[in-house]
């Protein structure tokens, strides 16, 4: 973990995680909502990249009401390693393993009274008591029910089950605009207005994620979902948080190459040297969650200086052009994502370049590069 020793280390590339920066922007995140506004972190898809388990610590130390996560996999990881931390899902788990997440005692994402009835069981069973939360579509159409009356009382019979805490109540929004977003929050309020005259309540009332939670204070209520604001991706509209990216990737040159003009390089000889030519061969590459259209686009950082990425990107291996960097030599680190303070591409550029959002870049990162943490 954060004091592994380079010789235990199996790769030279690497995740570098900044706890320092990630107790900094929860920080920024709960000094923005008060202390009446409970954060959720958001730590799914191995907590964007960085590591779930790695920075679930600094996470929990500085404050986190829950971690979330999609998937019960996910969930059970960090239980694993975190026994007593509320942990919460937010996606869906199918019915035939909802005694699991009861076993587990991790709080579930419902949207039917099938799935609060197998809870309700397995709590019977065991002794348990377990938290959900009600999912309400208000117009993403991607989990839960649109409110209706039958909905309506739905949830009220789940909140009468024996066993079950309904602990809170949630939607996301689509952030279309100001109108569309404004529409979902009036028709949400409206819903649990609703729920609270038929007897329902909860400690919990949540819809805004990292942009909605800058962007728009009013969705706060009482709970938010930050993700990527966490990590020091900055997505939001309007607001402004100055939270600083907590991650960066970095590898070393494996070999030099010198390549003669007319010469190719990679798969396809897609670029040929257009004069006598460095070449260095760098250990990374599009399973390393690299995306492979940033061929001829993107660039790593190596002795302070850009060198162009040329070729076809392979799949564990690419190359760089590093013909006009001074002393250049096999072992010297390559940045391939940084804050930009030294040049270094950062993952909002490197999203814009290969045509996606920060969350993809970050988030298709894999577990084989090692995490390596530092404050």
């Amino acid at each position: 973990m954060t004091d592994k020793k380079d010789d235990q280390i199996l790769r030279d590339t690497i995740v570098k995680v900044d706890l320092g920066k990630l107790k900094h922007n929860m920080k920024l995140i709960e000094d923005m909502v008060g202390p009446t506004t409970a954060v959720m972190a958001v730590v799914k898809a191995n907590g964007y990249g960085l590591g779930a388990v790695g920075i679930a610590p600094a996470l929990m130390g500085s404050g986190a009401s829950y971690l979330a996560v999609a998937t019960l996999s996910e969930a059970v990881e960090l239980r694993q390693n975190y026994p007593g931390y509320p942990l919460f899902i937010l996606g869906h788990t199918p019915d035939r393993l909802l005694p699991v997440v009861v076993e587990q005692n991790i709080t579930q994402t419902i949207f039917s009274m099938e799935q609060a009835k197998i809870m309700d069981d397995a709590c019977a069973k065991s002794g348990k008591t377990a938290k959900v939360h009600i999912k309400v579509d208000t117009g993403f159409h991607r989990l839960g029910k649109m409110p209706s009356p039958e909905y309506a009382e739905e949830i009220c019979q789940i909140c009468a089950l024996e066993h079950l805490d309904v602990e809170g109540i949630f939607t996301h929004l689509a952030l279309v605009n100001d109108e569309e977003d404004e529409k979902q929050y009036d028709l949400f309020m409206n819903f649990v207005e609703k729920l609270e005259s038929m007897g329902c309540s909860f400690k919990y009332k949540h819809m805004a994620d990292s942009i909605a939670c800058v962007d728009f204070p009013k969705y706060r209520l009482d709970m938010i979902r930050p993700g990527a604001l966490i990590y020091g991706m900055r997505g939001f509209h309007k607001g402004f948080l100055p939270v600083e990216q907590a991650i960066s990737f970095s590898t070393r040159i494996s070999q030099l190459h010198q390549v003669k003009a007319g010469e190719g390089v990679s798969y396809d000889y897609m670029w040929k040297a257009p004069k006598d030519s460095v070449i260095a061969t760098l250990p990374f590459g599009y399973a390393d969650g690299y995306p492979r259209n940033l061929r001829d686009k993107g660039y790593v950082i190596i002795r302070g200086e850009k060198a162009p990425l040329v070729g076809v990107l392979c799949m564990d291996q690419c190359m760089a052009d590093v013909t006009d960097i001074p002393g250049v030599s096999e072992g010297d680190e390559a940045v391939i994502y940084g804050d930009g303070s030294d040049g270094s591409m950062t993952i909002e550029e490197a999203s814009k370049l290969a045509g996606t959002n920060k969350n993809d870049v970050i988030a298709r990162i894999p577990a084989r590069p090692p995490r390596v943490y530092t404050e």
